[in-house]
């Protein structure tokens, strides 16, 4: 006997409809990066924009792209189905970037340098890449070391005052006397007790990344239900086996928080170290851009930056997946 699949009439139903769906999407979104392009094109800049030609043939392009991606759903159904997905903000993208172009670059509606045209930002990518990326990669390097540095010392710091109350009784008063302390208004001091301005701001860094992994990890340990460690103890573990697989496992939510907000503080002391002491890195780039009146440096960079935020952010929620996809089944992500 063979197995035949019945098809139903509402699933054809719904598949039309689902196509519909994507189609008028993509040809939505498609049409608003059209119009953002034709707005590009075809009046004249008020300013000496060099890349307004590219950045036109740009902007049409992904718009073509979206508009085929919606009609050949049937073909190439992830790529419907991400510009289906993606399509509100897409359009709304695409109006605002055809607004920005008629309000900077065509009606003067915006002052200028303060407000530069999209085309004036993709003009610093051009010609000033190599600059760009060695700031951003000083950035990312002093960001990673400062990091890693003060997470691990505060992990550490965590789960020793979680674990042993001697510990908690001479670092405790310690960790609630300075980890409040903004990291930043230690400047004055740091910038001259270290040999040089990369080490002190390693140093700012790893202070404001510190303090709430400490925290949060200590948070943990101290709360973990100590039925566990009373099955771990009839199963034979030891003490030192009962820190590394029952208090440090069963403590990882809150670590991960801790480290969801140390990733904010980092970002916030690498700035300020920059802006004040460092001589490389994305905010060094910024102040020398804005003394120089190039806003289009100063958005350039800022989108740079924001890259680097989202995806430290992102690459911290894919850490964090991996590692607690036990909890899947009790917390709703």
């Amino acid at each position: 006997m063979s197995d035949v699949t019945a098809l139903h009439p509402g699933d054809t139903d719904l598949s039309v409809a689902t196509g519909r769906t994507e189609a008028l999407t993509g040809i939505a979104a498609g049409l608003a990066w059209l119009l953002a392009a034709v707005a590009a094109a075809a009046f004249d800049d008020l300013g000496d924009w060099l890349e307004t030609q590219n950045y036109a043939i740009g902007v049409g392009v992904f718009g073509l792209s979206f508009i085929v991606l919606g009609l050949t759903g049937r073909w190439f159904p992830r790529g419907a189905a991400w510009v289906t997905r993606a399509g509100p903000w897409l359009i709304a993208l695409g109006l605002v970037l055809t607004l920005w172009q008629l309000a900077a670059a065509k009606l003067g509606w915006l002052p200028q340098p303060f407000f530069p045209p999209p085309q004036g930002i993709l003009e610093v990518y051009t010609f000033e890449y190599e600059e760009l990326a060695s700031h951003f990669l000083a950035s990312f390097r002093l960001l990673a070391v400062g990091f890693v540095i003060g997470t691990i010392a505060g992990f550490l710091v965590g789960v020793s005052i979680g674990w042993s109350h001697k510990a908690g009784y001479w670092v405790h008063p310690v960790l609630r006397f300075i980890g409040p302390l903004p990291a930043t208004s230690l400047l004055p001091i740091v910038f001259f007790a270290f040999p040089s301005s990369w080490s002190a701001s390693i140093f700012l860094i790893a202070l404001a990344a510190g303090f709430p992994v400490a925290v949060l990890t200590w948070s943990g340990v101290a709360n973990v239900n100590t039925a566990y460690y009373d099955v771990a103890r009839t199963l034979g573990v030891k003490p030192l086996g009962l820190i590394f697989k029952v208090a440090i496992p069963a403590a990882l939510p809150n670590v991960f928080i801790g480290l969801f907000m140390a990733l904010g503080a980092a970002f916030s002391a690498l700035m300020v170290a920059e802006l004040v002491g460092v001589k490389a890195g994305i905010g060094f780039y910024i102040q020398w851009s804005q003394g120089w009146a190039s806003y289009a440096n100063v958005y350039a960079a800022l989108i740079l930056l924001a890259l680097l935020c989202s995806g430290s952010i992102t690459l911290l929620f894919r850490i964090r997946d991996r590692l607690l996809s036990w909890q899947k089944g009790l917390v709703k992500w």
